[in-house]
């Protein structure tokens, strides 16, 4: 059963469950896709009811920002663990890479997945990179095709929400993949273009705070934090 947040259900689990869930979806038959909503993306879906539709209907949700947690304990639902997207796609790429699956990287700038496919195929051995194509094209249905001709089992997609979203929703089964994983900047960062915060910020759900010293650009989606947890007080008084 979910833990409904402002009309995003999400998943309640820890990241060894949420692991072995995106496991078992990788090896059954069929198109699955896993999101990793923040605060920033369920403000999105209470806007956007194709984008709400798209987060609830994937198969597995899971909640990547420490406001998600808050969120929960406000409304006296607690999750009993934040799960960052990042290192659940990294804990699902190497699954691939032992089980003999492939994956495609979808996303970023031109070039930018590229290097992430060097990146991960040394840091996994085995690993088999079926195809990239970066984030900046203006047709979805080829890109659907492009990874389907791949033969990938699994497919990073890296587009920023919601657009990621929508298109797991609508292109998965087009894919031929297994699974998918929206991750939004998570090729950035297996590119070693973007650095993750240091395990300090880590370590005290930090993470946000380090991202805006270092972007001071973010303010703007930043706020929507305090926005969402505005949200979230009403509705524990409805």
């Amino acid at each position: 059963m979910r833990i409904n947040i402002l009309g995003v259900g999400f998943d309640n689990v820890t990241m060894e469950e949420a692991l072995a869930r995106g496991e078992k979806l990788l090896c059954t038959p069929g198109a699955h896709y896993v999101v990793t909503p923040n605060p920033e993306i369920v403000e999105t879906c209470r806007a956007d009811a194709a984008a709400n539709a798209a987060v609830n209907g994937a198969d597995l949700v899971l909640p990547d920002g420490i406001g998600i947690v808050y969120g929960a304990k406000i409304l006296h639902e607690p999750l009993r663990s934040r799960v960052p997207g990042i290192e659940f796609g990294t804990g699902m790429i190497e699954r691939c890479a032992k089980l003999g699956k492939s994956v495609f990287l979808l996303g970023a700038k031109p070039g930018v997945a590229e290097q992430a496919a060097e990146n991960l195929k040394n840091r996994f051995p085995g690993l088999v990179v079926a195809g990239t194509h970066d984030g900046y094209f203006k047709e979805d249905a080829p890109i659907a095709e492009e990874i389907k001709a791949s033969g990938a089992d699994m497919a990073l997609v890296c587009l920023g929400a919601p657009k990621q979203e929508l298109f797991m929703a609508k292109y998965g089964e087009a894919t031929g993949c297994s699974l998918l994983m929206g991750l939004g900047g998570s090729m950035d960062i297996f590119a070693g273009v973007a650095q993750r915060a240091p395990e300090f910020y880590c370590k005290h759900n930090l993470e946000w705070f380090y991202r805006l010293v270092k972007n001071p650009s973010r303010i703007g989606r930043m706020m929507k934090l305090p926005l969402f947890l505005v949200h979230v007080s009403g509705a524990k008084h409805k």
